[in-house]
């Protein structure tokens, strides 16, 4: 059996990795693994597989950055020619990025059967690129691969025959159960962004004494006014507690766009540094009080981690961690409260869901055994 394991973007490699590992030398199943090269930034992308010792990918059509359109477009051309080439008995996606969507629909034009890993989750806010590459993925896949009950729930309501819907875990967190004593062991000494000078925990920051951020939504980045509002936030409450934040290229650029660094450098605590490899990240938010953010990863390290997370977003993809995590739905004007109680304390807290246990990749290889059977 031959199976192509696909990864675009960064949030896919802590995904890949542990099906790699555990399919590694597999006597009845052949991976092949594609890279798209969505992501192509060494510090997002290439850093992720030599730390998460991922073999270098058999097959990497570096489509780089480009419109969505355009992206899709160049992933689905590349793409079909793997597929010719490798004939494949299965694709496995995984996630929702624009990679995710376009090797499914080439694959599924093609006749080949697909498995998408974290089927199910939905935000229901269609003005997310993501929540479209969703839609389309679970639309035209074969097998559905959850990591929350109310993933299968979703997909039950769109239709899905149950026995094709598996709640096996969760990827991310076998890499974090994995990873997560070795990333502990890394330095945590960064360059500031615009300057020279370095900070690094003990001198400038203490351990649960900090917050950490990340911030990339259009909504909430690529606004003037959001951008500039959410700036004035994040210094505000720089005063309260140090914020550290791995800036997203997409972030950065608009910030030096809008004009925003002079205001940001006025804030002594409100540290802004490059983009961070997953070991030193895993790290800076494992020894942090909190996290402040509009990501989707981060939200289930959290919740495995029980650090309290506030998420500046309308809705979430991943309502598990809410309704049983550390994880909580925010507005911007609802920052500074929830801040200020955190540290004081009364930091949300939670439970780990159901099969977030760091032994996902095992169940999913049995049950693609199964399958090839």
């Amino acid at each position: 059996m031959k199976i192509i394991l696909v990864a675009g973007a960064r949030p896919n490699f802590m995904k890949i990795a542990p099906l790699m590992h555990a399919l590694k030398g597999h006597k009845t199943i052949q991976t092949i693994l594609v890279h798209t090269g969505q992501h192509y930034d060494v510090k997002m992308s290439g850093q992720f597989f030599e730390e998460l010792d991922i073999p270098a990918p058999d097959i990497n059509l570096e489509v780089g950055s480009a419109s969505h359109a355009v992206q899709t477009a160049r992933i689905m051309e590349g793409f079909e020619k793997v597929c010719v080439a490798e004939k494949p008995d299965y694709v496995l996606v995984v996630g929702d990025v624009n990679s995710t969507a376009a090797c499914t629909l080439v694959a599924a034009k093609m006749g080949i059967k697909t498995i998408h890993y974290e089927a199910g989750l939905r935000s229901h806010d269609r003005t997310m690129p993501e929540e479209i590459n969703r839609l389309v993925t679970d639309a035209i896949s074969d097998i559905f691969i959850t990591t929350s009950v109310d993933a299968d729930e979703n997909l039950l309501k769109e239709n899905i025959p149950a026995e094709k819907i598996f709640m096996l875990g969760n990827l991310m967190i076998d890499t974090l159960v994995a990873q997560l004593p070795k990333a502990q062991q890394t330095e945590l000494k960064f360059k500031l962004l615009n300057r020279t000078t370095y900070i690094e925990l003990g001198m400038n920051f203490n351990e649960k004494a900090y917050g950490v951020m990340t911030f990339h939504r259009p909504g909430n980045v690529d606004d003037p006014e959001s951008l500039t509002k959410l700036v004035n936030i994040w210094g505000k409450m720089s005063k309260i507690v140090p914020l550290v934040f791995p800036v997203h290229p997409r972030t950065y650029k608009n910030i030096q766009t809008f004009g925003l660094q002079k205001t940001i450098d006025s804030y002594p605590q409100l540290y802004f540094i490059e983009p961070l490899g997953y070991m030193q990240f895993i790290h800076l938010v494992s020894k942090s009080i909190f996290a402040l953010t509009d990501s989707g990863g981060i939200q289930e390290e959290t919740t495995y981690m029980n650090i309290p997370c506030l998420t500046v977003r309308p809705n979430t993809e991943r309502p598990v961690t809410v309704w049983e995590g550390s994880n909580k739905l925010i507005k911007l004007d609802e920052i500074e409260h929830e801040v200020r109680d955190i540290v004081a304390g009364h930091g949300k807290t939670g439970k780990i869901p159901k099969f977030w246990d760091g032994k996902t990749a095992e169940r999913i290889v049995k049950m693609i055994e199964a399958y090839s059977l």
